[in-house]
Protein backbone atom coordinates (compact mmCIF):
# COMPACT_ATOMS: atom_id res chain seq x y z
CA UNK A 1 0.00 0.00 0.00
CA UNK A 2 1.29 3.43 -0.86
CA UNK A 3 1.55 4.77 2.70
CA UNK A 4 4.06 2.02 3.53
CA UNK A 5 6.63 3.45 1.15
CA UNK A 6 10.25 3.53 2.23
CA UNK A 7 11.11 6.01 4.97
CA UNK A 8 12.52 9.00 3.08
CA UNK A 9 15.10 9.60 5.80
CA UNK A 10 16.41 6.03 6.10
CA UNK A 11 15.18 4.15 3.04
CA UNK A 12 14.14 1.35 5.40
CA UNK A 13 10.65 -0.09 4.87
CA UNK A 14 10.72 -1.95 8.20
CA UNK A 15 11.47 1.29 10.04
CA UNK A 16 8.53 2.94 8.33
CA UNK A 17 6.16 0.11 9.28
CA UNK A 18 7.38 0.13 12.88
CA UNK A 19 6.99 3.92 13.08
CA UNK A 20 3.47 3.66 11.71
CA UNK A 21 2.60 1.12 14.40
CA UNK A 22 4.08 3.42 17.06
CA UNK A 23 1.94 6.32 15.83
CA UNK A 24 -1.19 4.16 16.00
CA UNK A 25 -0.23 2.81 19.43
CA UNK A 26 0.39 6.34 20.69
CA UNK A 27 -3.12 7.34 19.67
CA UNK A 28 -4.51 4.29 21.48
CA UNK A 29 -2.62 5.17 24.66
CA UNK A 30 -3.76 8.80 24.52
CA UNK A 31 -7.38 7.58 24.51
CA UNK A 32 -6.65 5.89 27.85
CA UNK A 33 -6.47 9.22 29.70
CA UNK A 34 -10.08 10.18 28.84
CA UNK A 35 -10.78 6.54 29.75
CA UNK A 36 -9.31 7.20 33.20
CA UNK A 37 -11.49 10.32 33.43
CA UNK A 38 -14.65 8.31 32.71
CA UNK A 39 -13.56 5.39 34.92
CA UNK A 40 -12.91 7.66 37.88
CA UNK A 41 -15.74 10.06 37.07
CA UNK A 42 -18.41 7.40 37.37
CA UNK A 43 -17.21 6.35 40.82
CA UNK A 44 -17.21 9.74 42.57
CA UNK A 45 -20.13 11.76 43.89
CA UNK A 46 -22.34 13.46 41.33
CA UNK A 47 -21.08 16.79 42.70
CA UNK A 48 -17.43 15.87 41.94
CA UNK A 49 -17.54 14.51 38.38
CA UNK A 50 -16.31 17.67 36.65
CA UNK A 51 -13.47 18.03 39.15
CA UNK A 52 -12.44 14.39 38.74
CA UNK A 53 -12.41 14.51 34.96
CA UNK A 54 -10.68 17.90 34.87
CA UNK A 55 -7.73 16.44 36.75
CA UNK A 56 -7.17 13.99 33.88
CA UNK A 57 -7.65 16.61 31.18
CA UNK A 58 -5.43 19.03 33.10
CA UNK A 59 -2.72 16.35 33.08
CA UNK A 60 -3.09 16.01 29.30
CA UNK A 61 -2.55 19.73 28.83
CA UNK A 62 0.25 20.32 31.32
CA UNK A 63 2.29 17.15 30.84
CA UNK A 64 1.91 17.30 27.07
CA UNK A 65 3.46 20.78 27.04
CA UNK A 66 6.23 19.92 29.51
CA UNK A 67 7.12 16.82 27.51
CA UNK A 68 7.64 18.86 24.38
CA UNK A 69 9.72 21.53 26.14
CA UNK A 70 12.08 19.41 28.27
CA UNK A 71 10.44 16.15 29.40
CA UNK A 72 11.57 14.08 26.46
CA UNK A 73 15.11 15.40 26.91
CA UNK A 74 15.23 14.48 30.61
CA UNK A 75 13.88 11.00 29.91
CA UNK A 76 15.60 10.15 26.62
CA UNK A 77 17.89 12.98 25.63
CA UNK A 78 21.46 12.12 24.74
CA UNK A 79 24.23 13.85 22.83
CA UNK A 80 24.53 12.39 19.32
CA UNK A 81 22.61 9.33 20.51
CA UNK A 82 25.36 8.30 22.95
CA UNK A 83 23.84 7.24 26.28
CA UNK A 84 27.23 7.70 27.96
CA UNK A 85 26.45 11.41 27.66
CA UNK A 86 23.49 11.30 30.04
CA UNK A 87 23.25 14.36 32.25
CA UNK A 88 23.69 11.92 35.13
CA UNK A 89 24.78 8.49 33.91
CA UNK A 90 21.88 6.04 34.07
CA UNK A 91 19.79 8.44 36.17
CA UNK A 92 18.83 11.44 34.05
CA UNK A 93 18.93 12.12 30.34
CA UNK A 94 20.74 15.07 28.79
CA UNK A 95 18.21 17.52 27.31
CA UNK A 96 20.90 19.27 25.26
CA UNK A 97 19.59 19.51 21.73
CA UNK A 98 16.20 18.13 22.75
CA UNK A 99 14.35 21.20 23.99
CA UNK A 100 11.12 21.29 21.97
CA UNK A 101 12.30 17.97 20.46
CA UNK A 102 15.00 19.91 18.64
CA UNK A 103 17.22 17.17 17.19
CA UNK A 104 14.18 15.07 16.26
CA UNK A 105 12.62 17.92 14.31
CA UNK A 106 15.81 19.08 12.59
CA UNK A 107 18.59 16.51 12.69
CA UNK A 108 22.18 17.84 13.02
CA UNK A 109 23.12 16.17 9.73
CA UNK A 110 20.40 18.10 7.91
CA UNK A 111 18.36 15.00 7.08
CA UNK A 112 15.17 16.57 8.45
CA UNK A 113 12.54 15.23 10.86
CA UNK A 114 13.14 11.76 12.30
CA UNK A 115 10.17 9.53 11.49
CA UNK A 116 10.84 6.83 14.06
CA UNK A 117 12.28 9.26 16.65
CA UNK A 118 9.23 11.51 16.59
CA UNK A 119 6.88 8.52 16.66
CA UNK A 120 8.69 7.17 19.72
CA UNK A 121 8.66 10.59 21.42
CA UNK A 122 4.92 10.86 20.85
CA UNK A 123 4.34 7.35 22.16
CA UNK A 124 6.29 8.00 25.35
CA UNK A 125 4.51 11.34 25.86
CA UNK A 126 1.23 9.49 26.32
CA UNK A 127 2.81 7.35 29.06
CA UNK A 128 3.83 10.45 31.01
CA UNK A 129 0.33 11.90 30.68
CA UNK A 130 -1.58 8.87 31.89
CA UNK A 131 0.80 8.20 34.79
CA UNK A 132 -0.01 11.62 36.25
CA UNK A 133 -3.74 11.18 35.59
CA UNK A 134 -3.79 7.87 37.49
CA UNK A 135 -2.67 9.56 40.71
CA UNK A 136 -5.76 11.78 40.82
CA UNK A 137 -8.08 8.94 41.83
CA UNK A 138 -6.50 8.79 45.28
CA UNK A 139 -7.61 12.33 46.17
CA UNK A 140 -11.06 12.49 44.59
CA UNK A 141 -13.77 14.76 46.07
CA UNK A 142 -11.42 17.00 48.04
CA UNK A 143 -8.56 18.51 45.99
CA UNK A 144 -8.15 21.99 44.55
CA UNK A 145 -7.56 21.98 40.82
CA UNK A 146 -4.85 24.67 40.91
CA UNK A 147 -2.95 22.82 43.64
CA UNK A 148 -3.26 19.60 41.64
CA UNK A 149 -1.71 21.26 38.60
CA UNK A 150 1.18 22.59 40.68
CA UNK A 151 1.74 19.13 42.12
CA UNK A 152 1.60 17.58 38.64
CA UNK A 153 4.23 20.04 37.38
CA UNK A 154 6.76 19.22 40.09
CA UNK A 155 6.03 15.49 40.34
CA UNK A 156 6.30 14.77 36.64
CA UNK A 157 9.51 16.82 36.44
CA UNK A 158 11.44 15.38 39.37
CA UNK A 159 9.84 11.94 39.63
CA UNK A 160 8.33 10.66 36.38
CA UNK A 161 10.87 11.98 33.86
CA UNK A 162 13.87 10.53 35.76
CA UNK A 163 12.10 7.21 36.45
CA UNK A 164 11.19 6.93 32.76
CA UNK A 165 14.92 7.26 32.04
CA UNK A 166 15.72 4.53 34.56
CA UNK A 167 13.26 2.10 32.99
CA UNK A 168 12.56 2.96 29.35
CA UNK A 169 15.84 4.44 28.08
CA UNK A 170 18.13 1.59 27.08
CA UNK A 171 20.14 0.29 24.15
CA UNK A 172 19.83 -3.26 22.81
CA UNK A 173 22.82 -4.90 21.19
CA UNK A 174 22.16 -8.36 19.76
CA UNK A 175 19.12 -8.68 22.00
CA UNK A 176 21.00 -7.77 25.17
CA UNK A 177 20.70 -4.48 27.07
CA UNK A 178 24.10 -2.88 26.56
CA UNK A 179 23.50 0.55 28.08
CA UNK A 180 20.74 2.66 29.59
CA UNK A 181 18.93 3.62 32.78
CA UNK A 182 20.13 1.98 35.96
CA UNK A 183 17.02 -0.08 36.74
CA UNK A 184 17.06 -1.95 33.43
CA UNK A 185 20.78 -1.84 32.67
CA UNK A 186 22.44 -2.16 36.07
CA UNK A 187 19.80 -4.28 37.82
CA UNK A 188 18.55 -6.18 34.79
CA UNK A 189 14.89 -5.61 35.68
CA UNK A 190 12.31 -6.72 33.12
CA UNK A 191 9.66 -3.99 32.96
CA UNK A 192 8.37 -4.15 29.43
CA UNK A 193 5.68 -1.46 29.48
CA UNK A 194 5.77 0.29 32.84
CA UNK A 195 4.85 -1.80 35.88
CA UNK A 196 7.37 0.24 37.87
CA UNK A 197 7.57 3.50 35.92
CA UNK A 198 3.81 3.90 35.52
CA UNK A 199 1.80 1.87 38.02
CA UNK A 200 4.02 1.53 41.09
CA UNK A 201 5.12 5.12 40.49
CA UNK A 202 1.54 6.46 40.35
CA UNK A 203 0.29 4.19 43.14
CA UNK A 204 3.01 5.28 45.56
CA UNK A 205 2.36 8.95 44.77
CA UNK A 206 -1.37 8.39 45.25
CA UNK A 207 -0.76 6.88 48.68
CA UNK A 208 1.40 9.84 49.68
CA UNK A 209 -1.21 12.38 48.59
CA UNK A 210 -4.02 10.47 50.31
CA UNK A 211 -2.05 10.78 53.55
CA UNK A 212 -1.30 14.47 53.01
CA UNK A 213 -4.89 15.46 52.22
CA UNK A 214 -6.49 13.24 54.84
CA UNK A 215 -9.86 11.53 54.81
CA UNK A 216 -13.06 12.76 53.24
CA UNK A 217 -15.86 13.82 55.55
CA UNK A 218 -17.61 10.74 56.92
CA UNK A 219 -15.06 8.35 55.46
CA UNK A 220 -16.01 4.75 56.19
CA UNK A 221 -16.79 1.58 54.30
CA UNK A 222 -19.96 1.75 52.24
CA UNK A 223 -20.62 5.45 52.78
CA UNK A 224 -20.37 6.27 49.08
CA UNK A 225 -21.40 4.27 46.06
CA UNK A 226 -20.52 5.05 42.43
CA UNK A 227 -22.96 7.64 41.14
CA UNK A 228 -22.85 6.43 37.50
CA UNK A 229 -21.94 2.81 36.89
CA UNK A 230 -22.25 2.93 33.06
CA UNK A 231 -19.75 5.84 32.98
CA UNK A 232 -17.22 3.73 34.87
CA UNK A 233 -17.79 0.75 32.57
CA UNK A 234 -17.25 3.02 29.56
CA UNK A 235 -13.97 4.19 31.09
CA UNK A 236 -12.84 0.62 31.73
CA UNK A 237 -13.64 -0.29 28.13
CA UNK A 238 -11.59 2.62 26.78
CA UNK A 239 -8.73 1.69 29.08
CA UNK A 240 -8.68 -1.93 27.91
CA UNK A 241 -8.93 -0.85 24.27
CA UNK A 242 -6.05 1.61 24.63
CA UNK A 243 -3.96 -0.83 26.65
CA UNK A 244 -3.32 -2.95 23.54
CA UNK A 245 -1.34 0.01 22.23
CA UNK A 246 0.22 0.54 25.65
CA UNK A 247 1.65 -2.98 25.86
CA UNK A 248 2.08 -4.14 22.26
CA UNK A 249 3.35 -0.71 21.23
CA UNK A 250 6.14 -0.92 23.77
CA UNK A 251 7.99 -3.35 21.52
CA UNK A 252 8.30 -0.43 19.05
CA UNK A 253 8.20 -2.98 16.25
CA UNK A 254 5.79 -5.25 14.42
CA UNK A 255 7.02 -8.69 15.44
CA UNK A 256 6.34 -11.74 17.58
CA UNK A 257 7.04 -9.95 20.86
CA UNK A 258 4.41 -7.32 20.02
CA UNK A 259 1.92 -10.10 19.23
CA UNK A 260 2.78 -11.87 22.50
CA UNK A 261 2.21 -8.64 24.42
CA UNK A 262 -1.11 -8.15 22.63
CA UNK A 263 -2.43 -11.63 23.42
CA UNK A 264 -1.38 -11.35 27.07
CA UNK A 265 -3.21 -8.02 27.25
CA UNK A 266 -6.34 -10.01 26.43
CA UNK A 267 -5.61 -13.07 28.57
CA UNK A 268 -4.57 -11.54 31.90
CA UNK A 269 -7.40 -9.01 32.43
CA UNK A 270 -9.98 -11.56 31.29
CA UNK A 271 -8.80 -13.93 34.03
CA UNK A 272 -8.53 -11.04 36.50
CA UNK A 273 -12.21 -10.24 36.06
CA UNK A 274 -13.02 -13.79 37.16
CA UNK A 275 -10.59 -13.63 40.09
CA UNK A 276 -12.07 -10.36 41.36
CA UNK A 277 -15.70 -11.51 40.96
CA UNK A 278 -15.08 -14.82 42.75
CA UNK A 279 -13.60 -13.01 45.75
CA UNK A 280 -16.37 -10.39 45.65
CA UNK A 281 -19.06 -13.08 45.60
CA UNK A 282 -17.47 -14.93 48.52
CA UNK A 283 -16.82 -11.76 50.51
CA UNK A 284 -19.94 -9.69 49.84
CA UNK A 285 -22.41 -12.14 48.37
CA UNK A 286 -22.70 -10.29 45.05
CA UNK A 287 -20.63 -10.01 41.90
CA UNK A 288 -20.81 -6.39 40.70
CA UNK A 289 -20.13 -4.62 37.42
CA UNK A 290 -17.78 -2.22 39.23
CA UNK A 291 -15.92 -5.29 40.46
CA UNK A 292 -15.65 -6.62 36.90
CA UNK A 293 -14.30 -3.28 35.66
CA UNK A 294 -11.86 -3.01 38.56
CA UNK A 295 -10.71 -6.59 38.03
CA UNK A 296 -10.01 -5.92 34.36
CA UNK A 297 -7.93 -2.86 35.22
CA UNK A 298 -6.03 -4.79 37.93
CA UNK A 299 -5.19 -7.51 35.40
CA UNK A 300 -4.06 -4.93 32.88
CA UNK A 301 -1.80 -3.32 35.48
CA UNK A 302 -0.20 -6.62 36.44
CA UNK A 303 0.47 -7.82 32.90
CA UNK A 304 2.03 -4.50 31.86
CA UNK A 305 5.62 -5.27 32.98
CA UNK A 306 5.35 -8.96 32.06
CA UNK A 307 3.46 -9.07 28.78
CA UNK A 308 6.59 -9.78 26.70
CA UNK A 309 7.92 -12.68 28.72
CA UNK A 310 4.94 -14.84 29.73
CA UNK A 311 3.04 -17.45 27.78
CA UNK A 312 -0.73 -16.84 27.77
CA UNK A 313 -1.22 -19.59 30.34
CA UNK A 314 1.09 -17.94 32.84
CA UNK A 315 -0.48 -14.61 31.89
CA UNK A 316 -3.93 -15.89 32.82
CA UNK A 317 -2.63 -17.23 36.12
CA UNK A 318 -1.15 -13.81 36.84
CA UNK A 319 -4.49 -12.19 36.04
CA UNK A 320 -6.44 -14.60 38.24
CA UNK A 321 -4.10 -14.05 41.19
CA UNK A 322 -4.02 -10.27 40.75
CA UNK A 323 -7.79 -9.93 40.44
CA UNK A 324 -8.28 -11.90 43.64
CA UNK A 325 -5.53 -10.18 45.62
CA UNK A 326 -6.53 -6.66 44.55
CA UNK A 327 -10.17 -7.37 45.45
CA UNK A 328 -8.93 -7.96 48.99
CA UNK A 329 -6.28 -5.22 48.95
CA UNK A 330 -8.77 -2.40 48.35
CA UNK A 331 -10.16 -3.09 51.82
CA UNK A 332 -6.81 -2.23 53.45
CA UNK A 333 -7.60 1.49 53.41
CA UNK A 334 -10.39 0.93 55.92
CA UNK A 335 -8.19 -1.16 58.19
CA UNK A 336 -5.16 1.12 57.93
CA UNK A 337 -7.09 4.38 57.93
CA UNK A 338 -6.02 6.13 54.73
CA UNK A 339 -8.58 7.45 52.25
CA UNK A 340 -7.52 6.25 48.81
CA UNK A 341 -10.77 7.37 47.22
CA UNK A 342 -10.79 5.26 44.05
CA UNK A 343 -8.35 2.48 44.96
CA UNK A 344 -5.25 3.70 43.18
CA UNK A 345 -3.16 1.97 45.85
CA UNK A 346 -5.16 -1.25 45.91
CA UNK A 347 -5.15 -1.63 42.11
CA UNK A 348 -2.14 0.17 40.65
CA UNK A 349 0.42 -0.10 43.45
CA UNK A 350 -0.50 -3.63 44.51
CA UNK A 351 -1.13 -4.83 40.95
CA UNK A 352 2.12 -3.28 39.74
CA UNK A 353 4.10 -4.98 42.49
CA UNK A 354 2.49 -8.36 41.83
CA UNK A 355 3.17 -8.17 38.09
CA UNK A 356 6.76 -7.02 38.55
CA UNK A 357 7.62 -9.73 41.10
CA UNK A 358 5.77 -12.44 39.18
CA UNK A 359 8.36 -12.12 36.40
CA UNK A 360 11.05 -13.15 38.86
CA UNK A 361 9.25 -16.44 39.42
CA UNK A 362 7.50 -17.31 36.16
CA UNK A 363 9.31 -15.18 33.55
CA UNK A 364 10.19 -17.31 30.51
CA UNK A 365 13.89 -18.18 30.71
CA UNK A 366 14.72 -15.76 33.53
CA UNK A 367 12.32 -16.62 36.36
CA UNK A 368 12.93 -18.80 39.40
CA UNK A 369 11.22 -21.87 37.94
CA UNK A 370 13.20 -21.90 34.70
CA UNK A 371 16.45 -21.09 36.49
CA UNK A 372 16.00 -24.02 38.87
CA UNK A 373 15.17 -26.32 35.96
CA UNK A 374 18.34 -25.18 34.18
CA UNK A 375 20.48 -25.75 37.27
CA UNK A 376 21.28 -22.06 37.70
CA UNK A 377 23.42 -21.43 40.80
CA UNK A 378 21.61 -18.13 41.45
CA UNK A 379 17.94 -18.96 40.84
CA UNK A 380 16.64 -16.03 42.92
CA UNK A 381 18.70 -13.37 41.14
CA UNK A 382 15.94 -12.15 38.81
CA UNK A 383 13.37 -12.10 41.60
CA UNK A 384 15.76 -10.05 43.71
CA UNK A 385 16.36 -7.62 40.87
CA UNK A 386 12.62 -7.25 40.24
CA UNK A 387 11.99 -6.56 43.92
CA UNK A 388 14.81 -4.02 44.18
CA UNK A 389 13.59 -2.18 41.09
CA UNK A 390 9.97 -2.14 42.24
CA UNK A 391 10.64 -0.91 45.76
CA UNK A 392 13.24 1.63 44.64
CA UNK A 393 10.60 3.34 42.49
CA UNK A 394 7.99 2.98 45.23
CA UNK A 395 10.12 4.68 47.86
CA UNK A 396 11.41 7.39 45.53
CA UNK A 397 7.94 8.31 44.31
CA UNK A 398 6.28 8.13 47.73
CA UNK A 399 8.86 10.28 49.50
CA UNK A 400 8.98 13.00 46.86
CA UNK A 401 5.20 13.04 46.34
CA UNK A 402 4.72 13.40 50.10
CA UNK A 403 7.23 16.27 50.26
CA UNK A 404 5.72 18.08 47.25
CA UNK A 405 2.17 17.55 48.49
CA UNK A 406 3.01 18.69 52.02
CA UNK A 407 4.68 21.89 50.80
CA UNK A 408 1.65 22.71 48.63
CA UNK A 409 -0.74 21.97 51.49
CA UNK A 410 1.22 24.19 53.88
CA UNK A 411 1.50 27.08 51.41
CA UNK A 412 -1.32 27.47 48.90
CA UNK A 413 -3.47 24.69 50.34
CA UNK A 414 -4.17 21.44 48.54
CA UNK A 415 -7.44 20.35 50.12
CA UNK A 416 -10.69 22.27 49.83
CA UNK A 417 -12.52 23.31 53.02
CA UNK A 418 -15.07 21.07 54.69
CA UNK A 419 -17.83 23.48 53.66
CA UNK A 420 -16.76 23.33 50.02
CA UNK A 421 -16.50 19.56 50.14
CA UNK A 422 -20.09 19.33 51.34
CA UNK A 423 -21.26 21.85 48.74
CA UNK A 424 -19.44 19.96 45.99
CA UNK A 425 -16.11 20.51 44.29
CA UNK A 426 -17.64 21.05 40.86
CA UNK A 427 -19.58 24.20 41.59
CA UNK A 428 -17.10 25.65 44.10
CA UNK A 429 -13.92 25.11 42.07
CA UNK A 430 -15.11 25.00 38.47
CA UNK A 431 -18.50 26.73 38.53
CA UNK A 432 -20.05 23.86 36.63
CA UNK A 433 -22.42 20.97 37.29
CA UNK A 434 -22.05 17.56 35.73
CA UNK A 435 -25.81 17.10 35.43
CA UNK A 436 -27.41 20.54 35.14
CA UNK A 437 -31.17 20.09 34.81
CA UNK A 438 -33.60 22.89 34.06
CA UNK A 439 -35.69 23.85 37.03
CA UNK A 440 -39.38 23.01 36.70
Amino acid sequence: MHFLADDPTTGDLATTINALWLLVAAALVLVMTPGVAFFYGGMVKAKSVVSMMMMSFGAMGLVGVLWMIYGYGLAFGTVAGDTSNDLIKGVLGNPTGQFFLGDLISAPDGSGPSLFGLAFAGFQATFAIITVALISGAIADRAKFGAWMVFAFFWVTIVYFPVAHWVFNFTLTDGVVSDGGWIVYNLGVNDFAGGTAVHINAGAAGLALALVLGKRIGFQKGIQKPHNVPLTLLGASLLWFGWFGFNAGSEAAVDGIAATAWINTLAAPAAAILGWLIVEKIKDGKATSIGAASGAVAGLVAITPACNILTPGWGMLLGLITGAVCAVAIELKFKLGFDDSLDVVGIHLVGGIIGTLYIGIFGNGIGLIDRIAAGDATPFSQLGAQALGAFSVLIYSFVLAWIIGTIIQKTMGFRITNEDEIAGVDTVVHGEESYALDAV
